[in-house]
């Protein structure tokens, strides 16, 4: 029923509320990134430390991906984002009183630990409100909503920087992460696909009660459920046919985000250190590459209604592979490095994107937020390690040029790794993209 008819209020509302909350992600990962030049300034911090900090709430999501994206399966899409959300506003409220790199390291991980479940949440919430043909476009606007909370945050940020010092980052990232959960708790019920999945007590009048809010009608009986066994869990990830499935997604995922996390995290620092920039210039140049991130996301959810979603996301892989290494020529002006940033961004959110959208495709509902949130949980490796791993060169005196090509190459691992991917269940996909 959901599947074949139009879209409600409701489905389109939680829709864009899972953007809205991809978005406040998008602002919190970036916000250690627009404080750095401040951090540094302040606590007098190298490179590679200042890498390691830049890590720490990726490492969170890593960890909170895999453990958290699971419990989504078992307690529900709705309860586990609640939830999430109650951890990243506590985390940005510690990390906004920090006086070490100790402790900002620590309050970053919490954060990191609500974003990585979130993620994995919403992305399993957007596919199952969708309809089946509307499904791609909307798994890829919940996917750019990354980038656009970090364009709006950025534009907020650079007021914030101009009068008081990082530490308001951290404070107005907190106010906008509490300000969502009521609009989560009225907004958003649970979805019907893991209430009918799940079967909790009282299942047939919970869905019910959803079809009513959607307009649709109520239903007489539950559906016949293959689900009666034992709950699905990480270990039948590692079961046929879904093995060769996630380590493909994982090490894909796991590859890209080296590349995109180049970008995110050391585009401020670099614009101060090659360009000359303020910290308030230096935060455009990511609002720049967010920008082109949110309109590459787009383009992309608008391809998947007419192309093959795999050939797809390997083409916007290939290609910003390439614009890192334009990134990486180094430009003449903040303004024409803030161009390459939105081109090079442009292409990495739009696989990002695809990754996101195979792996929703890919899983069954009983599997859904557990094989996401592993891709996204062991793939942050990645994302840990690309902050680290770029600090590290810039201390051993690596040119840009040299970085980038290292990062690039990256990203050509990943879209090699994809071309071996075979989805096991294709969700109202395109089977001649199998």
């Amino acid at each position: 029923m959901i599947d074949q008819s139009p879209m409600s209020r409701l489905q389109i509302v939680a829709v864009v509320l899972t953007v809205v909350l991809n978005a406040l992600d998008g602002f919190d990962v970036l916000s250690i990134s627009f404080a750095s030049p401040g951090i540094a300034h302040d606590w007098g911090v190298g490179k590679a430390a200042l890498g390691r900090v830049l890590s720490m709430e990726l490492i969170g999501m890593m960890i909170g991906s895999v453990f958290l994206g699971g419990l989504a399966d078992k307690i529900g899409r709705r309860p586990t984002i609640l939830a999430c959300l109650c951890v990243m506003v506590a985390g940005m409220v510690l990390a906004s009183g920090a006086y070490g790199l100790t402790d900002l390291s620590a309050w970053r991980l919490l954060t990191g630990l609500g974003i990585g479940g979130m993620l994995a949440a919403t992305n399993a919430a957007a596919a199952e409100f969708s309809n089946a043909r509307r499904r791609g476009p909307c798994l890829a606007m919940m996917a750019i909503g990354f980038p656009l909370g970090g364009v709006i945050g950025g534009k907020i940020v650079a007021v914030l920087l101009h009068g008081s010092d990082w530490r308001q980052v951290f404070v107005f990232g907190a106010v906008a992460t509490a300000a969502l959960l009521p609009l989560v708790w009225f907004l958003m019920p649970e979805t019907v696909t893991f209430l009918a999945q799940k079967r909790p007590p009282d299942a047939l009048s919970k869905i019910n009660r959803v079809l009513t809010r959607m307009g649709r009608q109520s239903v007489a009986a539950l559906p016949t459920s293959h689900a009666d066994g034992p709950l699905a869990t990480l270990r039948d990830l590692a079961k046929p046919p879904y093995l060769v499935l996630s380590l493909v997604l994982v090490l894909g995922y796991f590859a890209h985000m080296v590349s995109f996390y180049f970008l995110l995290k050391w585009a401020p620092k670099i614009a101060v250190d090659v360009m000359g920039a303020t910290a308030s210039a230096a935060a455009d140049v990511l609002v720049w590459a967010n920008a082109g991130g949110v309109i590459g996301g787009a383009l992309f959810g608008l391809l998947t209604m007419r192309l093959g979603l795999k050939s797809l996301t390997i083409g916007a892989m290939l290609a910003s592979s390439v614009m890192i290494v334009v990134y990486g020529l180094g430009q003449s002006s903040l303004g024409l490095m803030s161009l390459v940033a939105f081109a090079t961004h442009f292409c990495t959110e739009a696989g990002v994107v695809g990754l996101y959208s195979l792996a929703a495709r890919s899983y069954p509902a009983e599997l859904r937020s557990t094989g996401t949130g592993l891709m996204i949980g062991l793939g942050r490796g990645g994302a840990a390690l690309s902050p680290i791993l770029v600090g590290w060169l810039f201390q051993q005196h690596y040119s840009l040029l040299l970085v980038s090509m290292i990062v690039a190459a990256c990203a050509l691992t990943g879209a090699g790794v994809l071309t071996f991917l075979r989805p096991v269940s294709w969700v109202a996909a395109p089977a001649a993209d199998a």
